[in-house]
């Protein structure tokens, strides 16, 4: 999945929340597979908060507390789509002057 001598971005942060990279050559490797399925989870639970939030920002009488933990969550999720954005940019062949 990586270019010979290129990194790949893994969807999660190493210690000190700094970036964690893979290097192969196999895509089709244990590591590639794994950062794909956690890839594809953090996707989909991206898609699953912003219903969630659509709902909320329809509702004249949600609560506050409720509305900052949402907002809380789509941090997180915005996070890690961004990653997932960044790494599969890189692997299609952006230059780092392409920012999401």
């Amino acid at each position: 999945m990586t270019p010979r001598d290129e990194l790949r971005l893994l969807p999660w942060s190493g210690p000190d929340d700094k970036p964690s990279y893979l290097s192969t050559d196999d895509g089709d490797s244990h590591m590639s597979r794994l950062a794909d399925n956690i890839e594809a989870v953090q996707l989909g639970m991206a898609a699953d908060l912003l219903e969630q939030a659509s709902e909320a920002l329809g509702d004249e009488e949600a609560d506050l507390e409720d509305l900052r933990l949402l907002a809380k969550e789509l941090f997180g999720a915005l996070r890690d789509v961004l990653r997932v954005a960044t790494s599969r940019g890189h692997l299609l062949g952006m230059s780092e002057n392409h920012r999401f």
